[in-house]
């Protein structure tokens, strides 16, 4: 997309993209592809619409009441939920910040949508597993296969780091310093974020043999069979059958579905009940405001109000076709086949 017969709308975009969002924000490769997905939807819903190309797209073209109709299409024709909804309307409101200030005439169009509420909705208490079920799901993995000494070695190391699954499978061997008893692993978090976390002994000592299991080998430290790193696709699949296997020894495991990220909760919920506070947890969790981490306070006290709830009482008895794309959706795909993990 570019010269002269590029509109307005195309060339803000563009801009927004390449320039704002890449040089300027260095935002993650997740972001971007998560946001040029946003804009291929918007622009496709609204071609549909105008009965027009990409190109002959104005600003004007995505004023308020065609962004709330966007959100009204994407829950009642996609099934997107509250939390997807809300995501694709701050990838929007994101843009026409930039437009704001690149568009002096486009200003009132840009002020009409940043004001486009977020919906509100119940949230959902975290899942987290209890120590005992973790400990079965550590132990579950097959240690006479290659394949089950990289995922108790995957798995010890996301309890142990309560590293998101993204985080997971692009940790390199470099990244892991396994010094004698505690080791430490740097953690290349979300918007370019680094932390680094202590590991456990246990966690050392089964890193280190899994480092000489890999020799010379791959970079990356939990590789699939080809050596490349593991998809989150793929790193969940494993976490799945550890699960089943599992369940055979722990009963509470039958039929729980259970996500890297339930991992991940895990850890900050056994870091919360062994005394930590909530502000040394979201720095551990690369958390950038302590009210993202009030979630395991809440399902803490939640967990324990059921407790109660149960003992006895005293007293008592019991998509648009490729030939409609043209230049700007194929940007737009394009950014997210480049930033996509």
């Amino acid at each position: 997309m570019r010269g002269p017969d590029a509109s307005t709308l195309g060339r803000l975009l563009q801009q927004y993209f390449v320039q704002h969002l890449k040089v300027e924000r260095r935002v993650s490769d997740n972001t971007i592809a998560s946001y040029a997905s946003t804009f291929r939807l918007l622009i496709a819903f609204c071609l549909r619409r105008r009965k027009r190309r990409a190109l002959s797209l104005e600003i004007s073209d995505l004023d308020a009441p065609t962004i709330l109709t966007f959100l009204r299409h994407l829950e009642a024709e996609r099934g997107s939920g509250p939390l997807t909804r809300n995501a694709r309307l701050a990838a929007v409101k994101s843009f026409f910040r930039y437009v704001a200030v690149h568009d002096v005439q486009a200003l009132p169009i840009a002020q009409r949508v940043l004001a486009i509420p977020t919906k509100r909705f119940d949230k959902k208490l975290v899942g987290y597993l209890t120590q005992e079920e973790m400990k079965a799901v550590l132990v579950a993995t097959d240690p006479s296969t290659w394949s089950g000494r990289r995922d108790h070695a995957m798995l010890m190391t996301a309890y142990d780091t309560a590293a998101r699954v993204s985080e997971l499978v692009g940790m390199r061997r470099a990244d892991a310093d396994l010094a004698p008893k505690l080791g430490i692993v740097k953690i290349h978090g979300k918007g370019r974020k680094e932390r680094v976390v202590v590991l456990s002994p246990q966690t050392t000592a089964v890193l280190r043999r899994w480092d000489r299991d890999l020799g010379d080998g791959p970079a990356v430290l939990f590789p699939n069979r080809a050596g490349g790193a593991m998809t989150r696709s793929g790193a969940h699949a494993r976490l799945r059958e550890a699960v089943k296997r599992a369940a055979a020894t722990c009963s509470s495991l039958v039929g729980r579905k259970v996500s890297p990220h339930t991992i991940r909760h895990t850890t900050a919920m056994h870091l919360l009940q062994s005394g930590m506070n909530l502000a040394a947890i979201a720095l551990f969790l690369g958390h950038e405001d302590v009210q993202t981490t009030h979630g395991y306070v809440e399902a803490d006290a939640e967990l324990k109000r059921r407790t109660l709830a149960a003992l006895p009482r005293l007293g008592r008895g019991r998509r648009t076709s490729s030939k409609q794309r043209d230049e700007l959706i194929a940007f737009l795909e394009s950014l997210q086949r480049e930033h996509r993990l």
